[in-house]
């Protein structure tokens, strides 16, 4: 799981760079969201051995997981400690960690089942 996250984050500093033209402040910013929004991303996958949605989180899970996505996302937006990032861009950062969360966890089934883990 651990590479394909890697994957999801370095493709998200290859389009800010060569796409959006982010300079390097800019892009450690989005580092940090794209590590933040990734490893939410894998948390979520991770826990659940059958689909994302098979059993819900518990309110802890959840409570924890929507206070880092607004702090990291509020950090990010308004500057605080770091070069501020467009309210798009995040957007579009948690937009794709919530896509390779659902990619991820219908390629890891069927593995799962191959390698007889699940």
């Amino acid at each position: 799981m651990g590479i394909w996250e890697l994957r999801l984050c370095v493709a998200i500093l290859a389009i800010a760079k060569f796409r959006l033209g982010l300079e390097i402040e800019a892009l450690r910013t989005l580092a940090f969201v794209g590590i933040v929004f990734g490893n939410q991303a894998t948390t979520y996958t991770n826990r659940e051995r059958r689909r994302l949605w098979s059993s819900r989180p518990s309110p802890w899970v959840i409570g924890s997981s929507v206070a880092d996505v607004l702090i990291a996302s509020t950090l990010a937006i308004c500057g605080i400690a770091m070069t501020p990032l467009p309210v798009l861009v995040v957007g579009g950062t948690l937009a794709a960690a919530a896509v390779f969360a659902v990619v991820v966890d219908f390629v890891k089934v069927p593995v799962f089942r191959r390698l007889k883990i699940a």
